[in-house]
C-alpha cells in the first residue's frame, strides 16, 4: 500500500514530495476533498512547500470530505499520500502527492471544523464544494428554503460549507482573532463575493446580524478562477497506478489533464508560494473567470448534453465528432465570448486550446458527470451570454441547442429511457414538468424557462426564445440527433 514507508521502494521515474510529509503543520483548511482539489490546490501547495523549504512546512492542508467519509479514511490509511496520474495524449506522468497533512470528514463531530477554522495557525480556507454546495438562487443569494441550510440552522454541528464558515468565523470574532483568507475554488460567478454574501446571509438567517456585519468588514474573500479537467477515478486508473508504482497499491489515485490554471485575486498577508506551480495573482480575475465559465464550462455542458443524446458518452468523443466538435468550437467563438475582454486573436487561441484539451483521448470525462447539477450552472454559464447575444441581435443557435438538449435529458429520464444517472437539485421538479407535458414540447420549454430560480428573469423576446427551444427540442425528440447536428453545421 502507498504510504510513507513505501516511498523508498517506488521506481525512480515517480515524482516524489521534496519535503518530509510527516513534519507538515496544517495552515490551510480545505472543504471538499474531491478529485479536483487533489489535482489542483494540493498540487500547487506541494510545489509551494518545496519552494519555501523549512518555512513551507506550515502550509500543510487539513482537507475535509463533505459527504464521503470513506475517502478521508483511505487517505489516513495511506498517510495522506496518493498518486496523481497526469494523462498526456501519449503517456502518463505519475507523481506522489503529499501536501495533505490531515484528512477529515465534515460529518464527524470530532473533526470540529469551525474550531479548526478559528485556530490562529489556519491562515487560509479553500473550498471545492461545487456550485450546488452554495445553495444559491438565480440572483446569487442564499436559498433559505434549501433543506440542508434549514438543517444546519437547526443543528449544533454544521454540515454545509456555509454553516461551517459562519460558525468558524463566529468563533474567530468571539476570540478577537484575525480571520483567515477564504478562497472559493468553485465554478461560481464572482465566487469570492458570492461566497461572502452567502455566508453573511447564513449568519443573518441564524439571527446574528452583528456577525454578518463583522464578516463584511473583516473577512477577505478574493475571487479566483481555477481550471483543470479532472475525471472521476476508474478501476483502470487504480490498475495504472499500481503498475507505475512498481506493484505498490494506491486505492485513491487521481487522473488529470496536463493543463493547470489558477488565477487568484491579490490579497495581503501570509500565503503559500503558489506561483511555484504557475498560479497567477491579479486584480482582474473577472476577465479570466468569464472566459472560463462561458467558453470552457458552457461548451462542456453543450458537449455533455448533446453528446450523450448522440451516443457519445465522453467529452473526448463528443469533441472529436466532426459535427458536434464544429458546433462546440463555433459556440465558444461566436456566442460564449460575449463580454469576454480578450482580443479577437486571443479568443481564437483560447477556443482552439480548449478544443485540443477536450479531444485528449487520455482523459475519460463522462458526459454523465459533466451534466450534473445543470440547474445550478445554467444562469452564469449559458444564460448570461445568451441574454447579451439576444440584446445585440446575434445568433444563439448553440445556446438554444444546449438548453433543448438539457430538457431532453429530463424528458428521457422521466420516461426511464436515459442510460445516465441524472443528478440535479431540481430533478424532481424537472421530471414532473416533463411528465405533465410529455408530448408538448412548447409547454416543456415554457415551464423550464419559467423557473426564475434557474434561468432568472424572462429572456429578451421571451416568446421567440421559447419557440426556438421548443422547435429544437422537437427535432431532438423526433429526428436522429447526429442528423440534426450535421444539418446545423451545413
Amino acid at each position: 500500500m502507498l504510504d510513507r514507508a513505501s516511498l523508498t521502494r517506488l521506481p525512480a521515474n515517480i515524482h516524489l514530495p521534496r519535503f518530509d510529509t510527516a513534519r507538515l503543520r496544517p495552515g490551510i483548511l480545505h472543504l471538499g476533498c474531491g478529485n479536483f482539489h487533489r489535482a489542483h490546490q494540493v498540487v500547487a501547495t506541494q510545489a509551494a512547500i518545496a519552494a519555501e523549504g523549512e518555512d513551507g512546512l506550515r502550509w500543510g492542508i487539513a482537507s475535509a470530505t463533505m459527504r464521503r467519509p470513506e475517502l478521508s479514511h483511505q487517505l489516513a490509511r495511506q498517510d495522506n499520500l496518493y498518486s496523481l496520474l497526469t494523462r498526456e495524449p501519449h503517456g502518463t506522468v505519475v507523481s506522489v502527492m503529499g501536501a495533505i497533512a490531515e484528512a477529515l470528514f465534515a460529518g464527524d463531530e470530532r473533526a470540529d471544523l469551525p474550531s479548526r477554522l478559528a485556530d490562529p495557525e489556519t491562515r487560509i480556507v479553500t473550498l471545492t464544494v461545487t456550485a450546488s454546495g452554495y445553495y444559491l438562487t438565480a440572483d446569487g443569494r442564499l436559498n433559505a428554503d434549501a433543506g440542508d441550510i434549514r438543517a444546519d440552522l437547526r443543528r449544533g454541528t454544521p454540515r454545509t460549507a456555509l454553516g461551517i464558515l459562519a460558525a468558524g468565523l463566529g468563533r474567530v470574532r468571539a476570540q478577537g482573532g484575525a480571520p483567515p483568507v477564504i478562497l472559493s475554488c468553485d465554478n461560481v460567478a464572482h465566487n469570492g463575493g458570492t461566497l461572502a454574501q452567502a455566508v453573511m446571509d447564513f449568519a443573518s438567517m441564524g439571527g446574528d446580524e452583528r456577525l454578518a456585519g463583522w464578516i463584511a468588514e473583516n473577512v477577505r474573500f478574493p475571487d479566483t478562477m481555477v481550471d483543470r479537467i479532472v475525471p472521476a477515478t476508474t478501476p483502470q486508473d487504480i490498475e495504472d497506478a499500481r503498475h507505475a508504482l512498481g506493484g505498490v497499491e494506491d486505492a485513491i489515485p487521481v487522473p488529470a489533464e496536463p493543463w493547470f490554471q489558477w488565477v487568484i485575486g491579490e490579497f495581503d498577508g501570509p500565503r503559500p508560494r503558489w506561483e511555484a506551480h504557475g498560479a497567477q495573482f491579479t486584480n482582474d480575475v473577472a476577465t479570466f473567470e468569464r472566459a472560463k465559465l462561458q467558453m470552457l464550462n458552457g461548451a462542456h455542458m453543450l458537449l455533455a448534453y448533446i453528446g450523450a443524446l448522440a451516443g457519445l458518452p465522453t467529452i473526448a468523443e463528443a469533441a472529436t465528432d466532426p459535427a458536434l466538435g464544429r458546433i462546440a468550437a463555433r459556440f465558444m467563438r461566436e456566442e460564449q465570448n460575449a463580454g469576454v475582454a480578450f482580443a479577437p486573436d486571443d479568443i481564437t487561441r483560447y477556443a482552439d486550446a480548449l478544443m485540443e484539451r477536450f479531444r485528449n483521448p487520455a482523459i475519460v470525462h463522462q458526459a454523465e458527470r459533466i451534466g450534473r447539477n445543470g440547474s445550478a450552472k445554467m444562469a452564469a454559464r449559458v444564460l448570461a451570454p445568451m441574454r447579451a447575444n439576444i440584446e445585440a441581435g446575434r445568433p444563439t443557435t448553440g445556446a438554444t441547442l444546449l438548453i433543448a438538449g438539457w430538457i431532453r435529458w429530463f424528458a428521457l429520464h422521466e420516461q426511464d429511457a436515459l442510460d445516465l444517472a441524472v443528478a440535479d437539485p431540481h430533478a424532481g421538479t424537472l421530471r414532473r414538468i416533463c411528465a405533465e407535458a410529455r408530448h408538448d414540447h412548447r409547454a416543456q420549454a415554457e415551464a423550464f424557462l419559467a423557473m426564475e430560480d434557474v434561468f432568472g428573469s424572462p429572456l429578451p423576446h421571451h416568446e421567440r426564445q421559447v419557440a426556438a427551444i421548443a422547435g429544437m427540442l422537437r427535432r431532438l425528440t423526433d429526428e436522429s440527433v447526429p442528423d440534426v447536428l450535421r444539418d446545423i453545421v451545413r
